[in-house]
């Protein structure tokens, strides 16, 4: 039985503020988890569908990227937010083509994301052509012909952007990029440009692999953990279970974070006796860092360490591991040894006993992991802080052992996979030069534009064309505002898509909404039952299968949609065999097993129980596949963010209730807010000095080096336990704050997490803004 959305639009009147909590999941997240999934699938298809959830049997959480144990499962392996992912996607929701009669695309713009989000999954092909009021509907073949018109219509392939989100699967992903590369162009902008793109331009210098060194095993093998810019209680909860673990081995944690999160406060497992009654506490120490800080703890920290070493040689420093695998340490430890310990203090706001006693953990510590996520990589130095962490490791030896390593934290399900499989707007030659010899193509081998440039592309008409596969562009971007407008430029926008987004609103003269199978959807291809495949944060490539029927047959797969594009582009003659790819998922993974480094035998591989392990050569065997052959010490002149007079240095966030760009509900029980989201959260020194009080209604106005206005209005001022100086507020509400050129050095990452701001009291001048 199909179900009708919400008719009301959040109403931010009816916002309410309680103190935070102290702990995160427990039995309140189960009844919450449990509620949610009943009001959108039912109770049958809610007791279906999180029985299979990350299971080895089952189908992969299509929310974030933390992996599975590698040996047993619990029943519920899966969290509240990962319940609420699934939820939102396997709901019984419809929007059909009646509903967009009804509804004109301009009275669809006016709706607030969460509104479009909860309407439902997307039933038919849907186009929009120049003049149209509504969206109608259009059948799949006219659909293919629309496209491949308008991509051989334009004067250069390069004037097509090709758009990834990080939930695309290992076979869409590389049949994707085998399309678009077959096409003429390197145009990949994908979701890992806006997020942990910064981790993989300073991994790749400095141990020669962009992912991270660790598995799931390590952390139970661990004695000291830092989990540094990261909110695990909202954006991967399941991590908590691991830290848990490893804190009952003996594991000391250290949170670094600007917010106090809850989660790495105190952590409840509900499927614990302990978890049920006290809960544990998950951080020894609270590092309450300012933002743009990081850095500067790192060098700091990396002084300390030679202080040490000075006081007992041979004890700190891994010379054994050092001279035999690594360069640059000379100039490191010259660099290292002059940093001013003052100016270490006054950038990360922190003590000298704080500083010395993390130094101290670090000295003495056999097997030490870093973590981190964007509150490191989206820094305007976020690749020099990443670097940074990594000297330290260096430093200790700690690659390429058990317990020890480099954890960067994918928030997004399969945005490691993507990349693996060649979404990459800078592929290296060995790559192409294999997918050439498979395919008999030419690849070209210009590297293209990545989210920002695409955007400013898009921006200057050099790009026409902006395809989707997946994603919601328009609200996981930066300065709304210009790229709205660039969207707007465009010839031709798609979007393969599940779900209402606002990027539907958003769109060029014409427009279409192709409608696509979710994770947790039966794929079945020419009679058969087809599976896809994952790789999660930490390099394990696992199948995944979907169970539920379709809410509607004019729903296809990612790959069909590839598969049935590239015929209508390419013509049946193209030495591509898509029509083969698409009935039958193996031969794609025998092609990927001959073009992709570590993927040989993929089929057999990936059905193992707990799928295989993609090589890490720093892991595995010390191997540092960098310009030297070694591990490389990177060093980098000390800088942070100082806060101007009058102002504050804003962070952008996710809510508890929502996943990325997907907003599941209005409250962030965790930080107290209830029923809205327009907020910001600063310091109550901060708000009496500016002449406010806590309830006070703002504008927020970004300064920029362009000297445009950015503004968001009516955000109400919520007093919070942040550092002097700071403040924080949820995206994408604050995304038109965040100029398109406040990109990080070396990797193009949009900083959302130092945009200087300044709060003017709001003035009601009609709808809020």
């Amino acid at each position: 039985m199909h179900r009708h959305g919400p008719t009301e639009d959040i109403d931010e009147t009816a916002l309410t503020v309680t103190a935070p909590k102290e702990q995160a999941a427990g039995v309140t997240a189960v009844a919450v988890a449990l509620k949610r999934s009943v009001e959108e699938m039912g109770v049958v298809r809610t007791a279906r569908t999180l029985a299979r959830l990350n299971q080895v049997d089952g189908f992969d959480c299509p929310g974030c990227a933390w992996p599975e144990p590698s040996g047993h499962r619990r029943p519920a392996e899966f969290c509240e937010n990962g319940a609420k992912a699934v939820a939102e996607e396997a709901t019984l929701r419809t929007v059909t083509p009646e509903f967009f009669a009804a509804h004109s695309v301009d009275e669809l713009a006016g709706k607030s994301g969460y509104w479009l989000g909860q309407q439902g999954r997307i039933t038919h092909p849907m186009v929009l052509r120049p003049g149209d009021t509504h969206y109608s509907p259009i059948a799949w073949d006219e659909a293919y012909r629309l496209i491949a018109d308008q991509l051989r219509a334009l004067s250069s392939p390069d004037e097509a952007v090709f758009y990834t989100s990080g939930r695309t699967a290992n076979e869409t992903a590389f049949l994707y990029q085998l399309l678009v590369r077959g096409y003429g162009t390197n145009n990949l902008p994908d979701c890992s440009n806006m997020c942990h793109e910064s981790s993989g331009a300073a991994l790749l210098g400095s141990i020669g692999i962009g992912k991270g060194s660790v598995s799931i095993d390590d952390f139970g093998k661990a004695d000291l953990i830092i989990v540094a810019g990261q909110n695990p209680g909202t954006n991967h909860p399941r991590m908590l279970s691991a830290l848990a673990d490893a804190k009952a081995n003996g594991a000391r944690v250290i949170a670094v974070n600007p917010l106090p999160e809850t989660g790495l406060l105190g952590f409840r497992d509900p499927q614990t006796v302990r978890g049920v009654t006290t809960g544990v506490a998950i951080a020894d120490d609270f590092l309450q860092i300012r933002l743009g800080g990081d850095m500067a703890l790192f060098q700091g920290l990396g002084k300390l360490l030679f202080d040490a070493e000075d006081l007992a040689p041979g004890t700190v420093v891994d010379r054994a591991f050092v001279d035999a695998h690594c360069a640059g340490f000379a100039d490191y430890e010259k660099h290292t040894r002059a940093v001013d310990l003052s100016a270490v203090q006054t950038a990360t706001g922190l003590s000298m006993a704080e500083l010395e006693r993390t130094a101290r953990l670090l000295a003495e510590s056999r097997s030490t992991i870093i973590c981190w996520a964007m509150g490191l990589t989206q820094q305007a130095h976020g690749v020099a802080t990443i670097e940074e962490a990594t000297n330290l490791l260096l430093l200790r030896g700690m690659i390429g052992k058990p317990g020890a390593g480099v954890c960067p934290v994918r928030g997004h399900s399969n945005v490691q996979g993507d990349r693996t499989m060649g979404i990459w707007e800078k592929m290296p030659d060995a790559f192409l030069d294999a997918l050439d010899r498979e395919f008999g193509i030419t690849s070209p081998r210009e590297h293209g534009w990545d989210t920002v440039n695409s955007i400013r592309a898009m921006r200057d008409g050099r790009a026409k064309v902006f395809f989707g596969m997946g994603g919601n562009f328009v609200s996981a971007t930066p300065d709304t505002e210009v790229t709205e407008a660039a969207l707007r430029n465009c010839a031709l926008t798609v979007q393969v898509s599940t779900k209402l987004n606002r990027s539907h609103v958003v769109h060029g003269r014409t427009a279409l909404i192709l409608p696509t199978l979710g994770r947790t959807d039966k794929d079945v291809q020419a009679g058969t039952k087809q599976q896809v495949s994952v790789e999660d944060s930490m390099s394990m490539v696992h199948l995944s299968t979907g169970r539920l029927e379709p809410v509607s047959d004019q729903l296809r797969s990612e790959v069909a949609i590839v598969c049935e594009l590239a015929l209508a582009l390419f013509g049946p003659d193209h030495p591509v065999p898509w029509a083969r790819y698409q009935r039958d998922y193996d031969k794609i993974r025998d092609a990927i097993a001959r073009v992709v480094p570590g993927c040989a035998d993929y089929n057999t591989r990936v059905r193992q129980r707990n799928g295989f392990v993609l090589p890490h050569p720093p892991r595995d065997s010390r191997e540092f596949r960098t310009s030297t052959g070694r591990a490389n010490f990177a060093v980098n002149e000390l800088t942070w963010v100082p806060v101007p007079e009058g102002r504050l240095i804003l962070q952008t966030l996710r809510s508890h209730d929502q996943y990325n760009t997907t907003i599941y509900g209005l409250d962030d029980r965790y930080r107290g807010v209830h029923g809205g989201r327009r907020v910001v959260l600063v310091n109550q020194d901060d708000i009496a000095e500016f002449g406010f009080a806590d309830g006070d209604l703002v504008d927020l106005v970004s300064e920029w080096t362009d000297g445009v206005e950015r503004r968001v209005r009516g955000f109400r001022v919520v007093a919070y336990p942040t550092p002097r100086g700071n403040a924080a507020a949820y995206y994408p509400e604050t995304n038109p704050l965040v100029p398109l050129d406040h990109v990080a050095a070396r990797s193009n990452t949009p900083v959302s997490k130092a945009v200087t701001i300044r709060l003017e009291r709001h003035v009601h001048i009609g709808a809020v803004s």
